[in-house]
């Protein structure tokens, strides 16, 4: 991604990205991932959600794990526990896919590196409808 004083390289993925699995995304409308997913669909994101407890969320067909997705997908955004996040970077990398993003007080700094030594961009700590709508208003 471009260094310039001006780039904003989270502005330039969201920009850029259409669909975003998220892992860890509830069917409940009151958990953070429902609302957050359903505020990135709306703004014409494709969501894929990964959660083996769930048959589908937001009227898309959900997946057990990152592995089954037979989609193109451009994030991964993950609503799990830290400590879950070394499989899904595995996942991630085995994939290719190009960014992951882990919600707010997600935070593993080794599987972030591994990511990030991969060549994927990574987001941590940070709530993706908040970046969004900071940038997109």
């Amino acid at each position: 991604m471009s260094s310039s004083p001006n780039s904003d390289p989270i502005r330039d993925l969201l920009t850029r990205a259409k669909a975003i699995a998220v892992v860890g995304l509830s069917d409940s409308p009151l958990r953070a991932s429902h609302g957050v997913s359903a505020y990135m669909q709306a703004h014409g994101y494709k969501i894929i959600p990964v959660n083996p407890m769930i048959s589908e969320s937001l009227g898309e067909k959900a997946y057990s794990s990152l592995l089954e997705v037979r989609k193109k997908i451009d994030i991964v955004n993950v609503f799990r526990r830290p400590e879950f996040v070394d499989e899904i970077v595995d996942q991630t990398i085995k994939l290719k896919v190009p960014a992951l993003w882990l919600q707010e007080d997600v935070i593993n700094e080794p599987a972030a590196a591994r990511a990030r030594n991969a060549g994927i961009f990574v987001v941590m700590d940070r709530c993706i409808l908040k970046e969004h709508r900071a940038r997109f208003r």
